[in-house]
C-alpha cells in the first residue's frame, strides 16, 4: 500500500470516529507514525484529504447509479440493485457513517456536496421507480434506514462481528420492503 493510500485509510478511520472538525493533520501523522510535513507532502490540506477519503466511495456510488438509472429498478432489476446497494453500505460503512453524522455540518465542503448531490441522485430513482407516495417511502425507509443503521450502529448494538450476518439480515429486511411478494396467499 502506497503511503498516500495508507494516510488516506488513516484520514477515514479518524474522520469518521473522531469527526472532520476535531482530526488535525497532525493527529492523522501521529496515527501515521510520520509527521505532518509528510502527510502535505501527499495532501495539500485536511479538505483535499477528505476529499480522498471519500472519492472511492461517492465514484463507487455514482457508478452504481448510473448502472441502476440505465436499467431501471423494475422488478426485474430490482434485486440485484438491492444486494448492490447492500454490498456499497457495507463496502463503505465509514463514508456512510461520515456523510450521515457529520453531512450537515460539512456542506460547504466540495467533497460532501457531492456526496449530497449523489445522495438526491438515489432519491431520483425512488421518483422514478415508485408507483405511488407510499412506494416512495418504502424505498427511502428501507434504503435510507439500512444506511442510517449502518452509521448508528453502535448506538444501536448492531452486531459488527459477523459481517455475513449483518449482509443476510439487511439484504432480508430491505427485499421484505422493496421486493415482491411471488407468493399469492401472501
Amino acid at each position: 500500500m502506497s503511503r498516500s493510500e495508507d494516510l488516506r485509510l488513516i484520514a477515514l478511520t479518524e474522520f469518521a470516529s473522531a469527526g472532520y472538525a476535531a482530526t488535525s493533520l497532525q493527529r492523522i501523522a501521529d496515527l501515521a507514525g510520520s509527521s505532518k510535513a509528510s502527510v502535505l507532502y501527499h495532501y495539500d490540506s485536511k479538505e483535499q484529504l477528505l476529499e480522498a477519503a471519500l472519492a472511492p466511495a461517492l465514484d463507487d456510488l455514482s457508478a452504481l447509479i448510473d448502472e441502476t438509472a440505465a436499467r431501471g429498478l423494475d422488478r426485474e432489476h430490482r434485486a440485484a440493485f438491492v444486494e448492490r446497494f447492500v454490498d456499497y453500505l457495507l463496502a463503505h460503512r465509514q463514508v456512510v457513517h461520515l456523510v450521515i453524522n457529520q453531512g450537515a455540518t460539512l456542506e460547504d465542503v466540495p467533497v460532501m456536496q457531492r456526496a449530497l448531490v449523489q445522495m438526491r441522485r438515489v432519491s431520483d430513482l425512488f421518483d422514478v421507480a415508485a408507483s405511488s407516495p407510499v412506494e416512495k417511502l418504502r424505498y427511502g425507509i428501507a434504503l435510507g434506514g439500512a444506511a442510517y443503521c449502518l452509521a448508528a450502529a453502535r448506538q444501536l448494538e448492531v452486531v459488527e462481528e459477523e459481517p455475513e450476518v449483518l449482509r443476510a439480515g439487511l439484504l432480508a429486511v430491505i427485499s421484505e420492503l422493496l421486493l415482491p411478494v411471488t407468493d399469492p396467499a401472501r
